[in-house]
């Protein structure tokens, strides 16, 4: 496809933006935002601000859910350090939650409106973004293009494309050249993120590492932990965490197996969306075993099986109570989860093997021995056990994780230098609108 065609299809793009997508606008955005966001600001999505834009320079960040939100989180606080105001957006609730609890009215949060061109018309109306500071995979065609023709810088951090959406990108290799030109920088996580970007047509792009891994170790109430492991006393622990549909199902089957040699067995299980836990833990009640719920305090009993984790921010607390974890996302579903959370809280990691989302990360714990793959739930099973019966084994493997994460450090500073040539005339900015405020 010629370059004419490209911008020809973009133009298209944008025009349905103006004159279709008003018309199924409100459907559209009820399916894509359903669940997503608290009663009463819904109009977020629909670039219908709820508080009043600060004077000064202002960067918008878009983190689109916890896990991006989590890693943007140091960059943030060194934007905000320099006086900057910043609106962060992101998706879901649980995102929104993790924003007041750790970055307070620091920043100002918005759920981020739709990709569509109306609603990015008012949200950008409105806020007047300095510089756009996209986290990770979050390739919104409509906000894209019209922060282009707004002349907005856009700088994509952490930046990452999945094997399935470099494919996409690369059948539609002059579209994707067209829209990736109004980045004004790519910083990849990896190598192979770099040179995928590369190849779709971005200009420049660096290679940062992972944000995630310069994040803070995520948090704990000391007092409810030591409630939890006074309840669990001395039995034998193991956690499976960001679990997906049909893999709670193999976690339990696991279970079974394991309690045959290890009679005071509990399993600690996280379901990826705490929303589905009523539905799991019916699901394995079914199979004759019993569970508590988090959420309901019920009491982790002598006689409990599984304990389900189904609280927002609670995974410092899940992964504390193990030294064993299975991360999911990897056995059922493809893609994987984020593994550094298990190694920076000190757990010997296993997981299934369709882990494409954080290849990188998981060949470092893999070549360094923190993490090990499954192919079932029988050698999910025979993992466990191992290091159940292994200690020794159990802590090679958690202070090779430690250390990975140690030697892969430096990601946030090497994106903070990326970003200098755009945050810098914002600093100057600020201080001249501090003075002028000052003199009236």
């Amino acid at each position: 496809m010629s370059e004419r065609w490209a911008r020809l299809a973009l133009g298209t793009y944008r025009w349905a933006g103006a004159i279709i997508f008003p018309v199924v606008g409100a459907y559209v955005a009820f399916r894509a935002s359903k669940g997503k966001e608290e009663r009463g600001r819904q109009g977020e999505r629909y670039g219908v601000a709820s508080v009043a834009r600060p004077s000064g320079p202002l960067v918008w960040v878009h983190a689109a859910s916890v896990g991006e939100t989590s890693a943007v989180t140091p960059l943030v606080e060194a934007i905000v350090e320099m006086g900057i105001h910043v609106v962060l957006t992101t998706g879901t609730v649980t995102s929104a939650k993790m924003v007041q609890d750790r970055l307070g009215d620091r920043v100002i949060h918005q759920y981020v409106p739709l990709d569509l061109k109306p609603a990015v018309d008012r949200f950008l109306a409105h806020w007047q973004p300095d510089l756009a500071v996209i986290c990770e995979s979050e390739i919104w065609p409509m906000t894209i293009l019209e922060l282009g023709t707004r002349r907005v810088p856009q700088v994509l951090v952490n930046g990452r494309l999945s094997d399935r959406s470099f494919a996409a990108w690369h059948k539609r290799a002059s579209i994707a050249e067209a829209l990736f030109e109004n980045l004004a920088h790519v910083v990849a996580q990896s190598d192979v993120d770099g040179e995928r970007f590369r190849t779709l047509g971005a200009r420049p792009v660096t290679v940062s590492g992972n944000l995630k891994v310069d994040t803070a170790v995520p948090p704990v109430d000391n007092s409810q932990l030591a409630e939890l492991q006074t309840m669990i006393g001395s039995r034998k622990t193991w956690a499976a965490i960001s679990t997906h549909q049909g893999e709670e199902e193999i976690v339990a089957q696991v279970h079974q197996m394991l309690k045959a040699r290890h009679r005071d067995l509990l399993t600690i299980l996280v379901p990826r969306h705490p929303d589905r836990a009523s539905e799991v833990a019916t699901q394995i009640e079914a199979m004759g075993m019993k569970v508590a719920l988090r959420s309901r305090n019920d009491t982790i009993e002598p006689e409990t099986d599984i304990f389900i984790g189904d609280t927002i921010g609670d995974m410092g607390l899940y992964l504390r109570m193990a030294e064993i974890a299975f991360v999911g996302r990897s056995l059922t579903a493809q893609g994987g989860q984020n593994p550094l959370e298990p190694a920076m809280l000190k757990s010997a990691i296993l997981s299934g093997r369709n882990v494409q989302n954080f290849r990188d990360s998981y060949q470092r714990l893999i070549k360094n021995g923190a993490a090990k793959l499954v192919r079932d739930k029988d050698m999910l099973a025979g993992a466990v056990n191992y290091l159940f019966n292994n200690p020794a084994e159990r802590q090679i493997m958690i202070d090779a994780g430690l250390k990975t994460v140690e030697d892969m450090r430096g990601s946030l500073s090497r994106t903070m230098t990326a970003l200098e040539p755009f945050l810098q005339p914002l600093v100057l900015q600020a201080r001249l609108s501090n003075r002028e405020s000052t003199w009236k």
